[in-house]
Order: structure tokens, then C-alpha cells, then sequence
């Protein structure tokens, strides 16, 4: 006698990564408008030292204002250099015959959501650590100090006159976790659902904190502070694609391409801290 064949069920149900949303928006801007070029030039202009005034017209100067000086017109040059892709087939059958759950457009929307979104930020967090103005020896962060070390930060950026207004503090939840235990902290958790919404969690001392995954960030990261201003990231290109049988394939063809880069602004850099950790 022949043994029972037990029926094998799937599901139309596909079990997703987790993913998060980018927070580069809250972090860096696109000041700058990158249609029909792949380099932009900016000016960087000096300044000169003031003195006193000769009242009396006695001094060694013919002017009384003082010597004549100069200033410099410097050149910050910015060049597109991430220029990404991807591509892949699905077999028209292959979307028949597992209920759907192959479809081009979704295929598309994850590798979106799972791949491209993470490279970028990965990439812009990389640049604004790199390029920041400030950035002090790494140390081992505990619930202890992590208070005294951001407000460090926070007057760092006072002494080099970043507008209070818009800044930011990104932190791991690692470090987040330290900032809860520790008993000189109070956050303002009073977070309107928009800006939850963006990735905001709480505000500490007028900064606007942020919580973004470890993964996604440089390694031994323990915080940073900073202004918007700082972080040019544009994405010049982001241009996805479903081809429903193009010649060679039964079935979809999906194309991705992004084109973005980040620069910290020489003139910006010190709107940026960083703090690594051991």
C-alpha cells in the first residue's frame, strides 16, 4: 500500500526584510540645482582684518582707513562621482505560477526600499563623518558622560556661530539606549506625528534627535551633531524602470540607476561634529 501524499500549501505572502525610511532629508540639503551639469563651482570669499581708524591723518598709511588690502575669491569645486545601476529578469512564468508575488513592480519597489535607499545613506553619513569640522579623539560613551559630550558638541557649534535653530543630533540606538539611562538627561518626547513621521523621536536641549541604525552608519559611531547647511546631497537621477517583455525576455526586465553624491562645505564643516567611539 502506498503512503498518503500530504498536500504542500504556499502562501501569496512574501516575508519582507525589515527596513527604515532615510533620514538624509533632516540632515543635509539641496541648495544647489544639478539639471544640465555634473560639476558646480562655488566662491569662497575672504575677508580682512579691521584696525584703527588715523584721525589725524599722521600715520605711515596714505589712506587713514588704514593699508590697503586684498581679498581672495577661492574656488570649492563639486563633481557627481556615484553613478549606480541595477537590473534584473523575471521569468514571466515565474510570476504566473508563485501567485504574483514576482511582479515586477514590487520586485522593484523592494529593491528600492532594501538596496538603494540604505547605499545612499550609507554613503552621505560616510561623507558628513569624513568632512566634519570638529572631530574630537574617540572615546568609550557611557550613561555617565554621554551628557557632558554632546553638550560639548553643542558649544562647538556655538563658538563657530552655526544658527541654533535646525540642528540635529544622530545617534545609534546603541547610544540611545545610554542617553535614557543616564539621569542628567531630559528629552522633550512631545513629537508631532509629522516629524515622527520624518524619523524624529525627541528634542535634548534644542536639538532635534534622530535615531538611525547602526548598520547604516560608519563603524565605532557614537554620535554627531548638525546643521542642515553643512551636507549638499543631491540625487540627480533616480530613474526606475519595468520592461513587460522587451526583446529577449518572456517576462520582466527591471532597470534601476541612481546618480547622487554628498560634500560637506568647506566654508560648513564646522556645523558638523563627530564624535566616534571605541
Amino acid at each position: 500500500m502506498s503512503g498518503i501524499n500530504l498536500v504542500t500549501k504556499y502562501a501569496p505572502y512574501v516575508d519582507e526584510m525589515f527596513t527604515k525610511e532615510s533620514k538624509r532629508e533632516l540632515l543635509t540639503n539641496k541648495d544647489f540645482n544639478w539639471d544640465g551639469a555634473k560639476t558646480i563651482k562655488i566662491h569662497k570669499v575672504s575677508t580682512v582684518e579691521t584696525t584703527d581708524y588715523d584721525r589725524a591723518g599722521t600715520g605711515e598709511n596714505s589712506s587713514r582707513y588704514g593699508a590697503v588690502q586684498g581679498i581672495d575669491n577661492d574656488i570649492e569645486t563639486m563633481t557627481l562621482t556615484k553613478d549606480r545601476s541595477f537590473t534584473f529578469a523575471i521569468d514571466k512564468m515565474d510570476i504566473d505560477e508563485t501567485g504574483g508575488v514576482l511582479e515586477g513592480a514590487s520586485a522593484l519597489a523592494r529593491e528600492v526600499r532594501e538596496v538603494v535607499i540604505p547605499e545612499i545613506d550609507s554613503y552621505t553619513y560616510g561623507v558628513m563623518c569624513t568632512g566634519a569640522g570638529t572631530k574630537p579623539t574617540a572615546k568609550a560613551l557611557t550613561a555617565s558622560n554621554i551628557y557632558d559630550e554632546i553638550i560639548k558638541a553643542s558649544q562647538e557649534l556655538d563658538d563657530n556661530l552655526v544658527p541654533e535653530t535646525g540642528r540635529c543630533l544622530v545617534v545609534t540606538p546603541a547610544t540611545y539606549y545610554l542617553m535614557k539611562k543616564a539621569t542628567d538627561i531630559v528629552m522633550n518626547n512631545d513629537i508631532g506625528a509629522d516629524m515622527r513621521a520624518r524619523g524624529v523621536i525627541s528634542n535634548l536641549d534644542g536639538l532635534t534627535v534622530v535615531k538611525v541604525p547602526a548598520v547604516r552608519l560608519p563603524e565605532k559611531f557614537g554620535f554627531m551633531v548638525c546643521h542642515k547647511s553643512a551636507t549638499v546631497n543631491p540625487v540627480k537621477l533616480a530613474d526606475y524602470k519595468v520592461h513587460k517583455d522587451p526583446p529577449g525576455i518572456s517576462g520582466h526586465l527591471v532597470e534601476g540607476r541612481f546618480y547622487f553624491d554628498a560634500f560637506v562645505l568647506d566654508n560648513k564643516a564646522k556645523a558638523i561634529y563627530y564624535q566616534a567611539t571605541t
